[in-house]
């Protein structure tokens, strides 16, 4: 198989979430520190110090209290705007050195740099990581290869060999020195391959990154899928997955939460649903669509067996494809209304837009109100503009509640440091 010329590089930040609460409270370095989730209910984020005490992904929070106490382990509530806003401003930073970007998650993004690979690239990314930390103070690992899957691979290499301070380049390596490389990280390690594909390479024998890359691609194809017939191929510098510059619109959009507390009442749930569709409607515009449809649904807490259960959902069609949140406030309380029933203690309700399509694409009736569409398109500019300035909720709907007691407990979530004018960090001179 002929190796291309291409170059791409993968950023990523290390143990994220952690990261962005050190770069705001430094005394939290080279402490055991976790993230919950929403509602505090189990562990999304950790640092290496936890990682290191044997603390999976997902665990709930009440089963690692002992480990708590022992190691004397910080817990944060999850602070989503504060790790976005560091996201955007991370992006932004990579996009300077490469015009070919893809950012592929909150932490991680692609870019391509076969227009640079005449430079010394590994000096190239230490530049990068250099950089993100002077002036967003986060560390990151860059790992390059001549396809994705490579410089994913070259990403988790540069991670955990500190040899490589940080900076992997796979395509410096000779082919002697790749496979000595491969022949020592599991199979399990490659991008797409998860646990039940892990599970049935193994069974055939293939259990290195090695083995994998030696593996004939008509043979996984025919066994596996052809997606994995690309990783064999990617795996040996073959280019068959393209850097996605400009993210595909997302073709469901949700919005769900637990509550802090059951909730058994209809206005309180009518609360929730309509706080749950205007950000829904709010990433609904932000990527320029419509939707046909919203499904809206309540369920009580499957952790309480003793409890009466209920699952309520329904799929409410709209007379119109529409991002106007007024319209998809009205037709998600009528689907609540119908699924309602009365005697329960509800843990969660989320609604779900559907049938989404380019606003672009909407064609006008012969009957429509063209003047009464153009006042609904400015007004949900005019809010979103204001929000996006002034920050979410600034404007909102009074059918959201002011208390809001329902919501999602956060008892250890930190200050929205860059993002609200009162929460902003505030040095003093000694």
């Amino acid at each position: 198989m002929a190796v291309n010329d291409q170059r791409i590089a993968l950023i990523d930040c290390n143990n994220f979430y952690v990261s962005c609460e050190r770069v705001f409270n430094p005394a939290l370095e080279g402490k055991p520190v976790i993230v919950l989730s929403n509602n505090d209910g189990c562990v999304i984020a950790r640092s290496q110090e936890v990682k290191s005490l044997g603390v999976k992904m997902g665990v709930a929070w009440s089963s690692v209290q002992p480990l708590v106490k022992r190691h004397n382990i910080i817990a944060l509530s999850s602070n989503y705007t504060l790790y976005a806003d560091m996201s955007n401003r991370v992006m932004k930073i990579i996009s300077e050195f490469s015009p070919d970007q893809e950012v592929y998650s909150i932490d991680e993004s692609f870019i391509n740099l076969t227009a640079f690979k005449h430079l010394n690239l590994i000096d190239y990314g230490q530049n990068i990581r250099s950089t993100i930390k002077k002036f967003v103070g986060l560390p990151v690992c860059v790992g390059i290869g001549a396809s994705k899957t490579l410089a994913k691979l070259a990403n988790h290499i540069s991670k955990k060999q500190t040899v490589f301070a940080g900076v992997c380049n796979l395509t410096a390596l000779q082919s002697g020195e790749l496979n000595t490389l491969f022949s020592k990280i599991e199979v399990g390690e490659v991008w797409g391959v998860g646990g039940k594909i892990y599970k049935r390479l193994s069974q055939l024998g293939i259990n290195t990154v090695l083995d994998l890359k030696q593996a004939s691609p008509k043979r996984i194809r025919k066994q596996f899928s052809v997606v994995m017939e690309r990783t064999v191929m990617e795996l040996n510098g073959q280019s068959c997955i393209s850097l996605e510059e400009i993210a595909p619109p997302k073709e469901q959009l949700m919005c769900s939460r637990s509550f802090g507390r059951p909730v058994s009442s209809l206005s309180e749930l009518i609360e929730s649903v309509i706080t749950y569709t205007t950000r829904a409607a709010e990433k609904l515009r932000h990527q320029g669509s419509i939707a046909s449809s919203i499904h809206v649904f309540i369920n009580t807490n499957p952790f309480q067996p003793e409890e009466q259960q209920y699952n309520g959902s329904l799929l409410v069609p709209l007379p119109e494809p529409s991002d106007d949140t007024r319209l998809l406030i009205a037709a998600a309380l009528a689907g609540l209304r119908s699924i309602y029933r009365a005697g329960f203690s509800y843990k969660r309700a989320g609604v779900m837009l559907s049938g989404l399509m380019s606003a672009g694409q909407q064609q006008t009736g012969l009957f429509d109100n063209v003047e009464l569409q153009a006042r609904s398109k400015s007004l949900m500019e005019a809010i979103d503009r204001i929000n996006n300035l002034m920050g979410s909720g600034t404007i909102k709907f009074l059918g959201e509640g002011l208390d809001k007691k329902w919501k999602p407990k956060s008892e250890r979530k930190t200050p929205c440091y860059t993002t609200r004018i009162d929460e902003i960090p505030v040095v003093y001179a000694v």
